[in-house]
């Protein structure tokens, strides 16, 4: 503001400030937003600069970060060098991907499908029992989830002793967790991100679907050749966000479902930073796990920068 200020005359200063003093009031809600943004979320950064120290948590408050040694990248390098840094590198990437591949489009052709409902009241019926499931936690979510998967008296593995299946142990098998953690992702958000795209689809022109009518288009041809490209910019957005959160996973539900003998597919390198800052056995390296979350956070970025600058280059949609 100051700059837009700078070179202005003295009269046109004081038109902007009165301007400000007369919208006082949206300034005043917009308040506790800066507040917190500036508390939780700008302020804690000055706590990453531990990532590059061994710090010291015993000498107390600032004086931790002040006094202790500093070590530049070594955490960093050591985090790289270490062989189990691939395997986390796998499972997270892994993990994002079936994110992309099944939890991003879901809720897009779930909202091309109710879009053509043609009943007010189903389709908001629909809505809301579909949304309802975005409100459930994830520890609600897991124990749900464990409850029908339990190999004595759960739905699932009764249903496979039906059928003559002997009962699986679903929660303690490596190569069942990325589905189910799909699953649980894919039920608990899709409802909640289809209102985006329905959103989006109230702003289509009605003249566009009464042309295509008129060349015969099917009800299909209209959502595949109108509300689609319609809401193209608005997928691509979402997609760009998508990109941003690829290196971060749910954790709150990755540390509810795993456990040690599902390790191999089950750990990510939040799960693994929140084992090195907050270690049951022996004492936290805080560190440590600064320099892998930081280093994760620095890769989402880069991943960010370049989706908005292709989508950019291929398209009209762009965050920044």
């Amino acid at each position: 503001m100051h700059t837009a200020l700078k070179g202005k005359s003295p009269g046109a200063r004081s038109n902007v400030w009165h301007k400000m003093w007369r919208s006082r009031l949206l300034y005043l809600i917009l308040l506790p937003g800066l507040i917190h943004m500036l508390l939780f979320k700008l302020l804690p950064l000055f706590g990453l600069v531990i990532a590059f120290e061994d710090y010291n948590v015993i000498k107390g408050g600032i004086n931790s970060i002040i006094d202790s040694k500093w070590v530049g990248f070594a955490h960093f390098e050591k985090f790289l060098g270490d062989a189990y840094f691939w395997k986390l590198l796998k499972n997270t990437l892994l993990l994002a991907f079936f994110n992309l591949l099944f939890v991003f489009p879901i809720p897009i052709i779930f909202a091309l499908l109710v879009n053509e409902v043609r009943f007010r009241k189903v389709q908001r019926f629909v809505q809301t029992v579909t949304f309802f499931p975005y409100f459930i936690s994830s520890a609600v979510a897991v124990s749900i989830l464990y409850t029908f998967l339990s190999p004595q008296g759960g739905l699932v593995n009764m249903a496979l002793q039906g059928l003559g299946v002997e009962p699986i142990f679903f929660m303690a098998e490596p190569g069942w967790f990325r589905p189910l953690y799909i699953m649980l992702n894919v039920w608990q958000l899709f409802g909640y991100s289809s209102i985006i795209y329905l959103a989006a689809m109230t702003n289509i022109d009605p003249h566009l679907y009464e042309a295509a009518e008129l060349d015969g288009a099917t009800r299909f041809g209209k959502m595949f050749h109108i509300t689609l490209p319609s809401i193209a910019g608005t997928i691509v957005i979402m997609f760009i966000l998508a990109i941003g959160q690829i290196m971060t996973v749910d954790l709150d539900k990755i540390l509810m479902m795993y456990n040690p003998s599902i390790y191999d597919t089950a750990d990510v390198i939040q799960s693994y930073v929140y084992r090195q800052a907050f270690a049951t056995k022996g004492f936290p390296n805080y560190s440590y796990g600064a320099a892998v979350g930081l280093m994760q956070s620095v890769v989402a970025f880069i991943l960010v920068i370049s989706a908005n600058r292709a989508s950019k280059k291929f398209s009209d949609s762009q965050i920044f």
